[in-house]
């Protein structure tokens, strides 16, 4: 845990974006409607209390299940947390795949920023005012990752959510303040967990015929560098990357040995995206001006999690997995 709080704290030293495009797969922001979830609590704004300073002006997050706070709700997709049990420790159901808080959620707390609301549910650009989740359960880095669960909102229409997003807020704050503004917020972007479980290692993809593990990696890593590289262009310059954690040792992964053990083919499988995630962000810091780029390395993370269970409030290593749900 030390490591991912120190690269929040070191990720912070240092006009008309509108497009038309087929919105298949993304919906725009809702209008009224019926939820079955409860409101999330959200913490006191960033700008009260003196001891309760925003670090950052906005986050704004893109990624899959593990920060899903919503997006999939009024899609029509087999992938929804929006019902018990889901939320039985944040006051109800809100669409997050866990019981309670997700990462993001306390990243939004450590930067000292309410929890983010989902892009699905905005209706003014004053609820944008410091951030927006655009995370879809299900969603890749490719656009084809997932659709056996039918609606979900990939990677490249996460990104062109953001961009709308961009067009309320300089209709409402001007380009100028926009332009200012957006380069001092921080992007958290954490996919590719999809692309191997509900892609790769389905046999109904077809892309193990296709590619091998490294070729596999490669070419998502050619896809991902595009799509952060869009983010820089529309003014990003302070990111959290994750990378993808143990996936050989998800609890349906374990489900399906009879042991009970992870499987070590699957966690052998996405090392290589994680390996060329690390240099592609290396390169990034090098190459692009002004960007700052952390990799939060979940694959060490997660190892350690399962190495040392007993440190980490005394649960078992199989109790601990619970917080990775199917979907991602």
């Amino acid at each position: 845990m030390m490591f991912f709080l120190l690269t929040i704290s070191s990720a912070l030293a240092e006009g008309d974006y509108a497009y038309a495009y087929d919105d298949a797969f993304a919906p725009g922001p809702a209008g009224p409607s019926v939820n079955m979830e409860a409101p999330a609590p959200a913490p006191a704004p960033a700008s009260v209390g003196r001891e309760r300073r925003a670090l950052v002006p906005a986050l704004f997050a893109f990624g899959d299940s593990l920060i899903d706070s919503g997006n999939n709700n009024h899609l029509f997709s087999f992938a929804k947390a929006n019902y018990f049990p889901y939320g039985i420790d944040f006051g109800g159901p809100t669409g997050r795949f866990s019981n309670g808080y997700t990462i993001l959620d306390q990243i939004a707390n450590l930067l000292g920023l309410p929890l983010l609301p989902p892009y699905s549910e905005l209706f003014n650009a004053d609820k944008m005012r410091y951030g927006v989740n655009y995370a879809s359960a299900a969603a890749g880095i490719l656009d084809i990752t997932g659709f056996h669960f039918v609606e979900r909102i990939p990677f490249t229409y996460q990104i062109k959510n953001f961009e709308n997003t961009l067009v309320s807020l300089i209709k409402n704050m001007s380009a100028p303040v926009v332009r200012e503004a957006i380069p001092k917020c921080m992007f958290f972007v954490g996919m590719g967990s999809n692309d191997y479980l509900n892609n790769y290692i389905m046999p109904v993809y077809f892309s193990q015929d296709q590619y091998s593990p490294q070729k596999f990696a490669e070419l998502l890593i050619h896809h991902y560098k595009d799509q952060l590289r869009k983010l820089y262009d529309l003014g990003a310059r302070k990111f959290i990357i994750s990378g993808i954690g143990q996936m050989g040792c998800i609890p349906n992964m374990l489900a399906e040995s009879s042991s009970g053990q992870c499987s070590d083919l699957v966690n052998e499988m996405v090392h290589p995206f994680n390996a060329k995630l690390k240099v592609m962000i290396m390169k990034f810091n090098k190459d692009l001006p002004g960007a700052h780029f952390i990799f939060l390395d979940m694959e060490s993370m997660s190892k350690d999690i399962f190495r040392n269970h007993k440190s980490y409030v005394g649960k078992t290593s199989s109790s601990l997995s619970i917080a990775r749900g199917a979907n991602n």
